[in-house]
């Protein structure tokens, strides 16, 4: 199957960076594993195609879930008992790269962070922050040298974790810190993606600010 597009951005960031084990690829499915995530992938148009694939899998082995396929993916929450899903667009930044803040200084956040990260960002597990900072993958934000927030990378490769403090919203910093993510994964050689709930309508238009394509189509993202 033909992974290119919007909607299938996460799936090729795993090929790209080679942490992606394929699993199935017809001319109609594409489903694979990400070996640092542990999450699995699956972009199929097919329903019954789609299920057959994940009935080898979803029961026993897969706890983090994304499918392309928004009313297969809503099959999948109840079949196989996932305890939460998220229905969100895909947004990626294919323009130049965009100009940099140079009031905001940036460094990676690192282990003694953690507990702070933890206390100020509940989207995601403390286990799960704790490895984003291990990768080097979250970056903190400076202003005059107060902290005002923070951006980073999830494991499976999307742009997340924004986070502004408080006193420093409504200033442009939410789209200062994503403009300076945006800019480092390009360097790297990869387009910027990310997700946004379909109902969050702040961080939507966040996205079309900074210049954000989002995607006609839902996808959704399941764990147990």
């Amino acid at each position: 199957m033909d992974i290119k597009g919007i909607d299938y951005l996460g799936m090729d960031r795993l090929l790209k960076r080679g942490s992606g084990e394929i699993i199935v690829n017809t001319n109609n499915a594409f489903f694979i594993r990400d070996t640092i995530s542990e999450a699995y992938m699956l972009a199929c148009e097919d329903e019954e195609e789609g299920i057959a694939i994940l009935d080898d899998y979803a029961d026993t082995n897969c706890n983090l879930l994304m499918v392309s396929n928004n009313l297969l993916g809503q099959t999948a929450f109840e079949r196989y008992r996932f305890l939460e899903r998220l229905e969100c667009y895909q947004v990626a930044y294919y323009g130049e790269e965009p100009s940099i803040d140079t009031e905001l200084s940036l460094r990676e956040a690192v282990e003694h962070d953690i507990p702070m990260l933890i206390e100020n960002y509940q989207m995601i597990s403390p286990d799960e922050l704790a490895a984003v900072v291990r990768r080097k993958s979250l970056l903190l934000g400076y202003y005059h040298d107060n902290l005002i927030g923070f951006i980073g990378e999830h494991l499976e490769g999307s742009m997340g974790l924004l986070y502004v403090f408080p006193e420093y919203r409504h200033r442009g910093f939410g789209a200062s810190l994503q403009n300076y993510l945006i800019a480092k994964t390009m360097k790297k050689g990869f387009i910027p993606f990310g997700q946004v709930e379909k109902d969050n309508h702040n961080s939507i238009r966040l996205q079309e600010k900074i210049g954000m394509t989002r995607s006609d189509n839902l996808i959704v993202w399941m764990w147990k």
